[in-house]
């Protein structure tokens, strides 16, 4: 879909894209979160790729150390490929949700092998790749290769959103969302990659949640919602952990982890009191491919 014409508006309650970038690009050129290192000159197309599988569901300030010891070790699709799986989940550490870990190698492999080592710029093409999905494609095609596309996360939605007025997006991405955000973009690739990721951080640092600070945003101006106070909802409390499934598999992963050879039962059995939980989450672990046996019946993690 092509945006209206840098003169006039997109729609009736979003501002256009020359005035979205007028206002944003300054502010995002002083603000930007430069110390997230892949954000640094010469970071690969692979880099960006890793950088936002490992920030699925995940700070990004756990991320970042995890990034930079994986880029360290292992800085192309075909190092990855070749890693052995145990060592791979070592070094995904206690970032949860290691099936991401598993995933990315599996995009290695597919990498490597069938796209000569070099991440596809096309959207289309890495969504075929295993466990990207929409929001991925497009950032990898946006951040590293500079391509007009919408990228639409939490943060987006949300400035989106008030920038029309609302005080906030629905529960999940929709279609109206991607083309709200679309009609955003000028029409030159490079500067419209620069207001994606410009929105992005506008959500992230200004326009957050429970408290954004409309004071100091530089589309205040140009903002529906501008000024106005986020509604009462219910508390969104944090996610539990502590005593669920995932904690479980957690404390096997990590014991694994741990172990420089595999490992008897009963020293699995001592991580959780609970024998009902820590069976489910042992065979939810041998189910994904997280972890294994040997010829002993001993458990440890995957080899390949």
């Amino acid at each position: 879909m092509r945006a209206a014409e840098p003169t006039s508006k997109t729609s009736p309650d979003l501002p256009s894209p020359a005035e979205i970038s007028a206002r944003l690009l300054p502010w995002f050129d002083a603000h930007n979160r430069t110390e997230l290192p892949w954000r640094r000159p010469g970071t690969t197309a692979w880099g960006v790729l890793v950088s936002e599988v490992m920030s699925q569901q995940t700070q990004v300030a756990r991320a970042a150390p995890v990034w930079e010891a994986w880029m360290a070790r292992w800085p192309t699709p075909a190092d990855l490929a070749d890693a052995p799986t145990a060592d791979v989940l070592r070094e995904w550490g206690r970032m949860g949700y290691p099936r991401r870990a598993l995933r990315l190698q599996e995009c290695a492999r597919i990498v490597a092998t069938e796209h000569g080592g070099v991440v596809p710029a096309d959207p289309a093409e890495l969504e075929k790749l295993p466990g990207i999905g929409v929001y991925t494609a497009a950032a990898v095609a946006v951040f590293h290769y500079g391509r007009r596309h919408a990228v639409v996360d939490t943060n987006v939605r949300r400035v989106v959103a008030r920038l029309g007025g609302q005080s906030d997006a629905g529960t999940a991405t929709t279609k109206a969302d991607l083309a709200a955000a679309a009609s955003l973009l000028p029409e030159d690739a490079p500067t419209a990659a620069r207001v994606s990721v410009a929105l992005m951080e506008l959500g992230a640092l200004v326009c957050t949640a429970r408290k954004p600070e409309c004071g100091t945003c530089p589309v205040s101006d140009t903002c529906g919602f501008s000024g106005q106070e986020v509604p009462a909802g219910p508390s969104r409390k944090r996610q539990r952990y502590k005593g669920t499934n995932r904690h479980v598999r957690g404390e096997v992963m990590a014991l694994l982890r741990d172990a420089d050879e595999p490992v008897e039962r009963a020293r699995i059995d001592a991580v959780w009191p609970d024998a009902r939980m820590l069976d489910e989450a042992v065979s939810q672990l041998i189910a994904e491919g997280l972890i294994g046996t040997d010829e002993s019946g001993r458990f440890e993690l995957p080899s390949q």
